[in-house]
């Protein structure tokens, strides 16, 4: 069976952020200046928090090229001999500069010489002598593994990614790191999901479903807003994709279940209102393969439900997902027509 099309939520890249913080207050204030963003037109961004694993929001796009530059300059044999592991973390940094590139650019050979530096910062960082700095290095590959896999459509560097998040959770246990613990777990589920639809793999579908349960279970709304309404959300696409590939009603209405959770979420704490969209998109979508599943008679309300979205929110929707919406209400509309005839 045809997967659903479906709108995952992804989380702030924390690191990405530090890593543009800590390389622009080395280089200067006229970077600084640079890379202030400009706030004195406020257009909503109906693609926020829907990129990537590499969208940043604190700093002007505009700057990522400039300090790739001042980054790959700085990385001299001297330095590393001088300082092995503020060497160290300027790759891990750079490496994060060139997968946010990769991601704006759609550019595998990007995502690969991020790679290359998070391989050659683990080469001074290890997990006896720097955990931490180990363990973020190896989140950093993973992440920068998933987008590539995402990307390319390939098995492999999903395969990585899976095995560098396991090795960031040797160090970043629930007990002692339990916000990066829930970041890994969170990851480890979009990875797992998209392994899964590549493979069309039920066993997969199954891992990121755990993985995401294990991300919720240190996750609250007045502290991680975004991060709950996201793993609700990526929860429900995966429970929906492994109810479609099972052919499984039940699996759907958890999926519409962890759906509801997101949007409620989303407007509780006001988030933008475009996510709260989104997984009133995704629900919709939810409940119109079950109606066609099960041939039940609520085609007629699904149908009304894009219409309402359609017509009471296309300020909030992406041009994609508008269309999605239409084509989605005449699929529940033609179905309708069948049964009644």
């Amino acid at each position: 069976m045809k997967l659903s099309q479906t709108y995952l939520l992804y989380p702030r890249n924390k690191a990405l952020e530090r890593a543009l913080a800590d390389s622009l207050c080395k280089l200067g204030d006229e970077w600084l200046e640079a890379a202030t963003p400009n706030t004195q037109v406020a257009v909503a961004d109906n693609f926020l928090y829907t990129r990537g694993n590499f969208e940043q929001h604190r700093f002007n796009s505009n700057i990522l090229e400039r300090v790739r530059e001042a980054l790959e300059g700085s990385l001299t044999d001297e330095y590393r001999t001088q300082e092995p592991l503020a060497w160290a973390e300027t790759q891990n940094n750079l490496g994060n500069i060139l997968a946010a590139l990769g991601q704006q650019r759609r550019d595998a050979a990007l995502f690969e010489l991020a790679i290359q530096c998070f391989n050659r910062a683990l080469d001074e960082f290890n997990q006896e002598k720097s955990p931490l700095e180990w363990a973020t290095t190896q989140y950093n590959l993973g992440t920068v593994n998933q987008a590539l896999g995402r990307l390319l459509d390939a098995t492999k560097p999903l395969n990585v990614a899976v095995d560098a998040y396991t090795n960031a959770m040797l160090v970043w246990t629930r007990d002692k790191y339990s916000e990066e613990w829930m970041y890994t777990m969170h990851q480890l589920g979009d990875t797992f999901h998209a392994y899964g639809k590549l493979l069309n793999g039920n066993r997969q579908f199954q891992k990121s479903v755990v993985a995401y349960k294990n991300a919720l279970a240190v996750l609250d709304a007045d502290e991680y807003a975004l991060e709950l309404t996201a793993t609700h959300n990526n929860r429900g696409v995966t429970l929906h994709h492994l109810g479609e590939s099972e052919g499984n009603p039940d699996r759907l209405k958890e999926a519409i279940n962890s759906y509801e959770k997101a949007l409620t979420v989303s407007m509780e704490q006001q988030l933008p209102i475009h996510v709260a969209v989104i997984c009133r998109v995704n629900k919709a979508t939810a409940q119109n393969v079950l109606a066609q599943l099960t041939n039940d008679a609520a085609l007629a309300e699904i149908a009304d439900e894009f219409e309402v979205i359609v017509e009471c929110f296309p300020h909030a929707l992406q041009p994609l997902c508008l269309k999605h919406c239409e084509e989605q209400k005449k699929m529940a509309q033609a179905q309708l027509q069948m049964m009644s005839t």
